[in-house]
């Protein structure tokens, strides 16, 4: 038998066809899957772009399209790393992502082998994959349970094949990322979250409130002061600057339910928070990726008008370490459960928690044995070492950060 033959394309930005293959292949080989929401176009080439991505400063990427001999895409991906992040491991780690394939190993190999190199050439000696050139709370990990739901908005979806394409290259499971889902109707918290509410509550100073009218970024600056105490401590989280919790607020503004955020307070200081969001892959699916004016009134019609999706995403919620432990995260739940999800007002029908890793049994507990939340998808970030004698150790459970290797580039 012949061998095959294919091509493999770098693709730049803006550049013609092959950035528009790199886009339109999921379009195809999802076009059997319902449960999966095309992504925005514009969301997915914010990744790649310099002036909209800020670890270019620091970091590089490249993306490829794959041709066979008929000049059909079959396959892409993209690799990337920045030094802050890749020098906060063991081993300087790099990451692959956005890829996609069709079912051939050898298709998938010619892909992996690409991202491996030009990592190996810039001084990494690990990827992981498939993760974003970004934050954690999109595009990161691999669908490898819950085919059968719809996605959250930016988190990945893949066919179960990729699965045996990334672990037959090597790739091996660094950490699990586990979804959970709640019923707004039919479930409920368990008993010793109000007990808890009520031991915390008979010291005076605490209390629990949404946002409100609350200017966005009076908002976002209370959540930076909480997540930077509550985070930067941990192994490959930075610190958010004033900029970002700006750029957040922007962000959120069209969308955000001022029902669905909550802050804990002691002394009238902030201490906690718990932020929700409505899900636009309850909305955006007929969209195909297109996300001009036209289809941001439609969004705007159908979220704040019609009142269409049903679904809420947990995004983020954290305590300050001198308050964990203490019930704060019980008040939180508590007040919600109280002031919106179980009154009237109340338009969604189920709550999403998700990108909860299992290095952190802790948060894993609180969520299943606390809210009573039944776990429904599962994600797992894998990392293939480059040198393949080294011993492969899985990402520790929460703690803090290692002390930097003395020629690791340091955090300004």
């Amino acid at each position: 038998m012949a061998k095959k033959s294919y091509g493999l394309v770098e693709v730049k930005v803006g550049e013609g066809r092959t950035e528009r293959d790199f886009l339109d292949l999921p379009k195809r080989i999802y076009k059997d899957y319902p449960n999966w929401v095309c992504p925005f176009d514009t969301s997915i080439k914010a990744v790649f772009d310099p002036t909209k991505n800020k670890l270019f400063k620091d970091g590089e990427a490249i993306r490829w399209v794959l041709y066979n001999e008929a000049g059909e895409c079959v396959g892409r991906i993209a690799a990337f790393y920045d030094n802050l992040h890749a020098y906060s491991y063991e081993q300087p780690t790099g990451g692959c992502g956005f890829f996609e394939a069709i079912n051939d190993q050898e298709v998938a190999n010619i892909l992996f082998d690409a991202s491996r190199e030009w990592l190996k050439e810039r001084g990494m000696e690990a990827m992981d994959g498939p993760i974003n050139f970004g934050s954690r709370d999109a595009w990161w990990g691999l669908l490898v349970e819950g085919y059968d739901y719809q996605p959250l908005f930016e988190n990945p979806y893949n066919p179960p094949y990729y699965k045996e394409l990334f672990e037959n290259y090597g790739f091996q499971n660094y950490f699990n990322q586990n979804t959970y889902v709640w019923d707004a109707y039919n479930d409920d918290v368990n008993a010793v979250v109000f007990e808890r509410v009520n031991r915390l509550m008979s010291t005076p100073g605490y209390r629990f409130a949404p946002i409100g009218n609350e200017d966005l970024y009076s908002v976002v600056e209370k959540f930076r002061t909480i997540y930077n105490k509550a985070w930067a401590l941990f192994t490959g989280v930075q610190s958010m600057s004033f900029e970002e919790a700006r750029a957040m607020a922007d962000t959120m503004r069209p969308i955000v339910d001022r029902d669905l955020i909550y802050f804990a307070y002691f002394n009238d200081e902030p201490i906690g928070f718990f932020i929700m969001v409505p899900d636009l892959n309850r909305l955006i699916g007929k969209y195909n990726g297109k996300f001009g004016l036209i289809n941001k009134l439609r969004l705007m019609w159908d979220l704040k008008i019609r009142k269409k999706c049903d679904r809420i995403f947990a995004i983020v919620f954290g305590v300050t370490p001198e308050f964990q432990g203490k019930g704060v995260e019980s008040g939180l739940m508590k007040a919600m459960l109280d002031n919106y999800v179980r009154t009237e007002k109340n338009v969604y029908r189920t709550i999403e928690l998700a990108w909860i890793g299992d290095f952190n049994p802790v948060m894993n507990r609180m969520v299943e044995h606390y809210i009573c939340a039944r776990k429904h998808k599962m994600h797992t970030t894998y990392r293939y070492l480059f040198d393949r004698t080294k011993e492969f150790t899985r990402c520790p459970r929460i703690g803090l950060k290692p002390r930097p290797k003395a020629d690791a580039p340091q955090e300004a």
